[in-house]
């Protein structure tokens, strides 16, 4: 913007100096020229926002591109009209004015990698995106685009290297908010996101990966089943990048503001002291989101950044007290998220070989408070709190649960939590075991 009207003095008469004409290249919908705009190296969000401020409207980006001095034209177009930044790069600039010769070639390249670009104003765009700060103005989505609207998201994220535990963690919280109902959004990476990812599709669920680069140039190469998993599952795989976009330093910093924009909170597994995860709970705090950090040992480094920001921003940075607890606090219901099925008896092996065939096995009948305590300590509850919040029943109710599994050699405690034993830490939760006292043909005890 400015004196000289909506789109400077660079565009006035610029066709008839340039000796094209506009009208030979057809308009396109806004997602396909933005798609055109952003596929050129350096176009950045913000470089774009200057440029669409300068020329009204993505058309009008690429036919002043296409000028006999494009390049120089989208560059003084692209400087900050109150001198605050620098304009965009030449290469950047040149890259454009390429891009905007070349439309049916890029939008060619973005059919063969199978996805679709989602404009700003287009009526599928997420709204929570929409109303962040700096939104993309193009999405490149792969899979189901209504999969970025569900009406409760949750950002999963956390350190490539986490410990076993936290790995674990990082499953159980992302199965138990897909089967509450929420979509867990996530950066596809190794580690922490894979398996918040991985736990959702296990589930048979959506979640949505925002990846730092081109759909072309997936990374980690390694996730790429994991991707058609994702989108097999009704999900979708998402980035601001063009598809042919080689991830970079820059480009993943810029994807955790969309991770934390699709998202109404955040949940950090394990962090290192300078983790990108942390860049992303950054994002979300600015954008309003609420944000969820799991506390860990003092001296794990996988844990110091959530410990930092716990400390540092008290009142505002929440602790992960527990699975259902979470859900609790983000307003979700921790009974969808552990179902408690109905009691059934179990049949337990000898620890060792036994003569005496009646001794094969010995059938152990647990009462239905008994069954419903073993049921969510095997959903991943650790605590008797937690045990409380997914049972329903009074504390001292469970606490004598407990005491019965214990006896029985079906639990095990050590510094106030509890997890399963004997036979139930490795038996299938699913179809009871064959029951030796029926007959070959006979219908098996009911599940």
């Amino acid at each position: 913007m400015g004196r000289d009207g909506p789109t400077g003095p660079v565009l006035r008469g610029s066709a008839h100096r340039a000796g094209e004409s506009p009208e030979s290249y057809a308009p396109l919908a806004d997602r396909e020229a933005l798609a055109v705009i952003v596929s050129a190296d350096g176009v950045g969000p913000i470089i774009l926002e200057r440029l669409l401020a300068a020329c009204g409207n993505p058309n009008a980006i690429l036919a002043l591109a296409r000028r006999r001095d494009g390049a120089a034209a989208v560059r003084a177009a692209s400087r900050d009209p109150e001198g605050q930044g620098l304009a965009m790069s030449e290469s950047a600039a040149e890259a454009l004015a390429v891009a905007a010769r070349r439309v049916e070639v890029v939008l060619k390249d973005l059919r063969a990698a199978g996805v679709v670009p989602l404009a700003m104003n287009d009526p599928g765009f997420p709204e929570r995106l929409r109303r962040i700060e700096l939104p993309p103005r193009v999405l490149f989505v792969r899979g189901e685009i209504e999969a970025l609207s569900a009406e409760a998201a949750v950002a999963v994220v956390g350190t490539r290297r986490p410990t076993d535990s936290g790995r674990r963690t990082a499953s159980r919280i992302g199965a138990a908010l897909a089967r509450a109902g929420a979509l867990v959004v996530s950066g596809l990476a190794v580690g922490i996101d894979g398996a918040a990812h991985a736990a959702v599709v296990a589930e048979g669920r959506r979640t949505v990966a925002v990846i730092g680069g081109g759909h072309a140039r997936l990374f980690p190469r390694s996730h790429d089943r994991l991707a058609d998993a994702i989108v097999d599952a009704g999900g979708a795989v998402v980035s601001e990048h063009a598809p042919g976009t080689i991830p970079s330093k820059g480009t993943f910093p810029r994807r955790n503001r969309i991770i934390s924009g699709l998202a109404d909170a955040v949940v950090v597994v394990e962090a290192g002291a300078t983790s990108g995860a942390l860049l992303t709970a950054s994002w979300a705090m600015e954008q309003g989101r609420e944000c969820f950090f799991l506390p860990g040992a003092i001296d794990a480094p996988q844990s110091a950044g959530c410990l930092a920001w716990l400390r540092d921003y008290e009142g505002v940075a929440h602790v992960v007290a527990g699975v259902p607890q979470l859900l609790e606090d983000l307003g979700l219901m921790a009974s969808a998220a552990f179902p408690v099925p109905a009691p059934r008896r179990l049949l337990v092996p000898p620890s060792r070989p036994v003569r005496s065939p009646s001794r094969a096995a010995r059938r152990v009948e647990l009462s239905p408070r008994e069954d419903r305590i073993a049921r969510a300590l095997l959903d991943g509850a650790a605590t008797a709190d937690e045990l409380v919040a997914l049972t329903g029943m009074p504390i001292a109710a469970v606490l004598a649960g407990l005491t019965a599994l214990e006896a029985a050699g079906l639990a095990e405690g050590a510094y106030g939590r509890y997890r399963v034993a004997g036979f139930l830490a490795i038996a299938d939760p699913g179809p009871a075991p064959h029951d030796p006292s029926v007959p070959p043909g006979a219908a098996e005890p009911a599940a």
